[in-house]
């Protein structure tokens, strides 16, 4: 840790989390002293719906996908979990089973706190719960403007959001995640998918490099989608 009292190789990952961010490094070792490693192979499973689990999961390296599927298994991904995030807080907080499947997404590495000396020190420093509150409102709001989009906006309008979000004002969009996942997470199927890029690209609106790369040709075209002004032939 960069207060110079590190003293497990892991404690690194403790600094990263904002939940953890008002801590003093000597509370901060605190944590880190109920926390254990572990990795994740991409594709393992660090825990699925169903499960029983009173740990918190903090993930250090890599990228791990959050998802739930429908009784006739089609897959709706909730999130991707990013470096300092964390997952798995809800069974600290119910005693019922988990309700999403968590798989890696690439080789990662996980900060696994316990959960029941966790709530121990969020008692003790009541800064964390703070924390965790206000991460938790906030997929609270991401996850009801997406529903909000679902119901309010037509595929093309959240394909062109999404393209503009992602590009932060450059015209290059580089997919961190299949296809599939980007899909699911704006509320479409992969064939829907592969359907609009494609369209989107006879309208000379983008160009598609390869599987991952997508190259923003014209803005105001995505702009006049997302109002409802552009229309498709």
């Amino acid at each position: 840790m960069d207060c110079n009292c590190h003293k497990k190789s892991y404690a690194n990952c403790i600094d990263i989390v904002p939940i953890f961010s008002n801590l003093t490094c000597e509370e901060k070792m605190e944590v880190a002293s109920i926390t254990t490693a572990q990795t994740f192979e991409k594709g393992d499973m660090i825990y699925r719906a169903g499960d029983k689990s009173d740990k918190l999961y903090v993930l250090h390296t890599g990228r791990v996908k959050i998802s739930r599927f429908s009784i006739n298994g089609k897959e709706q991904v909730i999130r991707v979990v990013e470096p300092g995030e964390f997952m798995g807080e809800l069974s600290l907080f119910s005693s019922l089973p988990m309700t999403d499947n968590a798989e890696a997404l690439e080789t990662s590495t996980m900060c696994v706190i316990e959960g029941a000396r966790l709530k121990e020190l969020m008692k003790k420093y009541p800064a964390i719960s703070f924390k965790v509150m206000e991460e938790l409102s906030q997929r609270l709001e991401r996850a009801e403007s997406l529903i909000e989009k679902i119901n309010l906006s037509s595929v093309e309008q959240r394909l062109a959001e999404a393209l503009l979000t992602m590009s932060a004002g450059k015209n290059e969009v580089v997919l961190n995640v299949t296809k599939g996942v980007f899909a699911s997470q704006i509320g479409m199927t992969q064939e829907t998918l592969s359907r609009k890029l494609a369209s989107f690209q006879e309208e000379r609106l983008i160009q598609l490099k390869g599987h991952r790369k997508i190259i923003i040709l014209d803005r105001d075209g995505l702009e006049k989608i997302i109002s409802g002004l552009h229309d498709f032939a």
